[in-house]
């Protein structure tokens, strides 16, 4: 039986031009904070993948600051600020909702995007805070938040924006400048590149330099760690390839994520789609069955040979409803019955026919 992978958006596979470089830089021995020939030859890889990051998002080289992954770039800018100082969305990613509980949460509309009116009455109303951190996309509905806006809105009062740009990069364009962000996290893994590997990147006129982990000097200071060269490198050549094929798949995964989201509802008339009259990444596909049990139909999604999910990987393994989901009102019954359905690179139509003749058979033995 063929498997087929329809859950990107917890990782992608990783790219073979992504995993030759690593293998190429695997076989030298230099720790890139050397300074003879080996340390030089690791630390150009790194630098290297820091100009390819840098100019994907509009930013200094000197800006992007590598660690372990979004989750990492997350807790660092939070921890930074007092909790009290921070404002978020009622629809985030665990790694930012789980960081600050108790900070003002902003509103979101029904498609689960920031609701603008609302977060420019409680500028307005104050107390402000120094920090506005919100989701670029939704990890779980591929929601795209109007961050300039956003941003636009907060430095009418001199508050700093940061993004959890995950789903963002590679995908869809982002200019730091042009959207007035200060702080922006992104993974490698979410573009072809390897796991473990991720970046917080400061905007250009960003005032406050944030560290989580202290010791020694490497990222100028700010990271401390032995850099992981390969991987660095392999984030580099990964962002490399989805950027030089964007515009392809733009338009390749919007067609198929609207054909399978027009035959699932033809086979079930009754499934609603998440988020389905907002702007969303063309590869993502929420959509809930009321009166089923996601988890049961991951089951049987899973017995055909099919890779979905219930939601973000980070916390698909509990049976209580989507916090992303209920923040935009969603019921219990259809936030249990979601199901997230994400597409990438590696993606072919044919798979995306033979996903449609299996749901056939996992909804005619649902319904037997």
């Amino acid at each position: 039986m063929q498997r087929l992978y329809f859950d990107y958006n917890a990782t992608t596979p990783l790219r073979p031009e992504a995993l030759e470089l690593m293998m190429e830089v695997y076989k030298d021995i230099g720790n890139p904070s050397s300074v003879h020939y080996w340390g030089r030859l690791a630390r150009k890889h790194i630098e290297h993948a820091r100009k390819i990051l840098a100019k994907a998002v509009n930013t200094d080289p000197s800006q992007v600051v590598f660690n372990s992954g979004a989750s990492e770039a997350n807790n660092t800018i939070l921890k930074h600020f007092d909790e009290k100082d921070i404002w978020t969305s009622r629809a985030e990613h665990s790694s930012v909702r789980n960081v600050i509980p108790n900070a003002p949460r902003i509103p979101v509309t029904e498609d689960g995007i920031v609701d603008l009116n609302a977060l420019e009455e409680m500028l307005e109303k104050g107390p402000l805070p120094k920090l506005i951190s919100v989701i670029f996309v939704n990890s779980e509905t591929g929601a795209i938040n109007p961050v300039a806006e956003i941003a636009k809105l907060a430095k009418k009062y001199d508050v700093l924006v940061h993004s959890d740009a995950v789903q963002a990069l590679g995908r869809i364009e982002i200019d730091m400048k042009a959207m007035n962000l200060d702080y922006l996290s992104v993974s490698a893994h979410k573009i072809g590149g390897p796991q473990g590997v991720g970046a917080l990147i400061m905007g250009a006129c960003a005032p406050e330099t944030p560290r989580l982990i202290h010791g020694g000097t490497q990222e100028n200071h700010r990271r401390s760690g032995t850099e992981n060269a390969a991987g660095v490198a392999g984030f580099g050549k990964g962002l490399e390839m989805a950027l030089a094929g964007r515009e392809d798949y733009v338009e390749r995964l919007g067609k198929m994520r609207d054909t399978l989201q027009a035959s699932m509802l033809e086979i079930v008339p009754e499934m609603k789609v998440m988020s389905g009259d907002a702007p969303r990444a063309p590869n993502t596909l929420n959509i809930s069955w009321p009166g089923q049990q996601a988890s049961m139909l991951l089951m049987n999604f899973d017995l055909e040979g099919v890779a979905v999910s219930t939601g973000s990987a980070c916390s698909s393994g509990s049976m209580k409803p989507s916090p992303m989901l209920k923040a935009m009102g969603v019921s219990d019954e259809e936030a249990l019955g979601a199901l997230r359905i994400s597409m990438g690179w590696n993606t072919k139509p044919e798979e995306v026919d033979e996903f449609l003749v299996r749901w056939k058979k996992i909804v005619s033995r649902v319904r037997a």
